[in-house]
């Protein structure tokens, strides 16, 4: 009975793709490759950094499947960590579909999914800080850059084991292969250059600057053709060529906290989606002339992006609104959201990911890691615009059980200048501020602020009780030690 409904659905998705024109090859694929349409087998992950979980959704209903819990919430990870993961934040996906590979940042490690069963298969410890993990394209090694040193840990498909280092300029952020599986490209977080490397001999060939220290992420188009990168501090998006002399091709401004982007084939061309954080938008861009075609508002911080098996949809992860949402491309209109974990980071969509039964076995439901409190900032001046675009500063308050993670995506203010974000007594952030973070602002006038604690005075509206004492979230400048006059206040 396996064999034939094995068959049954190879012969179906014969029949659909014979009856209507086929827009073949999505990202990290080759332009060659066939569309695989949406179905109950495919399944798109999100790697969650607050509740050290893997949220498991169906595309075909968009409806959560549940969660693979790596690690606990805070604080059981603040002790020596024997077992279990911190920040999960990384995704790739082997060749045939079977495999998840999810880094977590604090706990240095490579796990290992089978997207069958979701089970963990096996977990690899690397350097310091690893923050994404590929596949090559032939499946035989998974590169993983580990940002808090200086190379690329090549790991053995097989035994999961490293096998060789290759050494890059410091904080190597992602990479990604041409499709044909002749180049590794490796972006910097910390150096302005990216660096092409061969996969066969594992050599540097080629440099390419980039504008800016700071990248997150990048992405070969299905032609190979194309390399596009993101610049989060300067909040600028950059193109090279992807085959020699890797001479760069376009630099485009795209706004504060520009996160991830990735490539989408459909009827309508060859696009590139970035999402960009601080305005709370996905923008869409043709490959071919670089114009943008497309600006999409999301939800609060969009962060990882990972187009369909056909190209129809992306799927975009709302760090701040612990959602997953469905874009569809002939129309760029969002189509649904999918509630998830807490602050996703990495997205990706793998198509077949469950070719037989439903896929649930070892999915837990949400727990804590769904719940959430979301609230915004505006300018103390109420005259003067949340910003340049209108999108204001997000907060998420992520609750851990017994302490709180804030996270706020902060835009707005002036460039490579100190702040401060506290508590005040006061809705208009006069008299006492209790500091909760201090922070620089990139030079896009952004940053992302994080604390942890039990920030309890954090309230929704209409939730106090009598006995609460309110306090409210402030932004203030640093100057010479002291906290200048709030220029960000709480939006009640």
């Amino acid at each position: 009975m396996k064999t034939k409904f094995i068959f049954a659905t190879a012969l179906a998705a014969t029949v659909l793709a014979a009856a209507h024109v086929v827009w073949a090859g999505q990202a990290p694929g080759s332009l060659s490759d066939p569309d695989m349409p949406v179905s109950h087998h495919d399944r798109v992950y999100a790697a969650e950094q607050f509740s050290n979980t893997v949220s498991v959704t169906d595309p075909a209903d968009n409806k959560l499947v549940g969660v693979i819990r790596l690690g606990d919430p805070s604080p059981g990870n603040f002790s020596p960590l024997y077992k279990g993961q911190v920040l999960v934040h990384g995704m790739g996906y082997s060749p045939d579909h079977r495999t998840l590979a999810v880094v977590s940042i604090g706990s240095n490690s490579v796990t290992f999914i089978d997207t069958q069963t979701n089970a963990v298969k096996h977990t690899t410890y690397v350097g310091r800080s690893p923050h994404e993990a590929f596949f090559t394209p032939d499946g035989s090694e998974v590169w993983v850059t580990v940002r808090g040193e200086n190379y690329v840990a090549v790991l053995d498909s097989k035994t999961y084991e490293e096998k060789t280092r290759i050494v890059v300029p410091a904080g190597p952020g992602m990479q990604i292969f041409s499709p044909d599986g002749k180049y590794g490209y490796v972006c910097s977080s910390f150096n302005p250059e990216t660096e092409v490397i061969t996969v066969a001999d594992h050599k540097i060939v080629g440099v390419v600057k980039q504008a800016s220290p700071f990248c997150p992420d990048l992405a070969a188009t299905p032609d190979g053709k194309q390399v596009w990168f993101t610049l989060k501090d300067v909040g600028k998006t950059q193109v090279f060529d992807a085959r020699p002399p890797f001479a760069l091709l376009k630099t485009l401004d795209t706004g504060p906290i520009t996160n991830h982007v990735n490539i989408v084939h459909n009827a309508g061309g060859m696009f590139a989606y970035v999402t960009v954080g601080g305005l709370n938008q996905v923008k869409v861009f043709r490959t071919d002339d670089f114009s943008q075609v497309a600006t999409i508002p999301v939800g609060n911080l969009p962060h990882g992006i990972w187009p369909s098996g056909d190209g129809s949809r992306v799927y975009v992860g709302l760090e701040n609104a612990d959602a997953m949402i469905a874009i569809d491309t002939l129309t760029n209109k969002v189509i649904a959201t999918v509630p998830i974990g807490q602050a996703p980071q990495a997205v990706a969509y793998v198509p077949n990911a469950v070719p037989e039964g439903d896929g649930t076995q070892n999915a837990q439901p949400l727990g804590v890691a769904g719940q959430t409190v979301h609230l915004a900032m505006m300018p103390a001046d109420a005259s003067k615009p949340a910003d340049a675009a209108g999108a204001p500063t997000t907060v998420a308050l992520f609750d851990q059980g017994l302490v709180q993670v804030l996270q706020a995506a902060v835009t707005g203010l002036a460039p490579k200048q100190p702040y401060v974000l506290g508590l005040s007594d006061s809705p208009d952030g006069g008299g006492n501020v209790d500091p909760l973070a201090n922070f620089m602002t990139n030079p896009a006038g952004a940053a992302i602020v994080n604390a942890i604690g039990q920030i309890r005075q954090l309230v929704t509206p209409g939730a106090s009780t009598a006995g609460d004492k309110r306090r409210y979230l402030v932004i203030a400048p640093q100057m010479a030690g002291k906290l200048g006059a709030p220029v960000q206040v709480q939006a009640l």
